[in-house]
């Protein structure tokens, strides 16, 4: 199954840092990233920071390894990583599968 791996981030930096990691091991087709707000519990206080959404499309096959390498680079203790499956026109589909396998 084709889909998307939702991670946030602290900045822009480590975004291209694991996004580069990612596509240069054949893990993601592509990439997309962009400034988000978050406001979230974190040891029982409500916290708010700026973030970077991080849009990785991909083969759920690749879950697992994508799961490692982020793990590795990130720079929070537990890191937002989520896989939503996708739908969509087919010849675009067909290249995220080719290009992340």
């Amino acid at each position: 199954m084709l889909g998307i791996v939702y991670i946030t981030v602290g900045d822009m930096k480590n975004a291209s840092e694991i996004a580069r990691e990612l596509v240069s091991r054949r893990l993601a087709a592509c990439v997309n990233m962009f400034p988000v707000s978050s406001i979230y519990r974190w040891n029982e206080n409500i916290e708010k920071q700026n973030e970077i959404a991080m849009l990785v499309k991909t083969d759920s096959s690749r879950l697992d390894e994508i799961i490692k390498v982020v793990k590795i680079l990130h720079t929070y203790d537990l890191p937002a990583i989520e896989f939503w499956g996708i739908e969509g026109e087919q010849e675009y589909l067909d290249w995220v599968h080719v290009n992340s396998s």
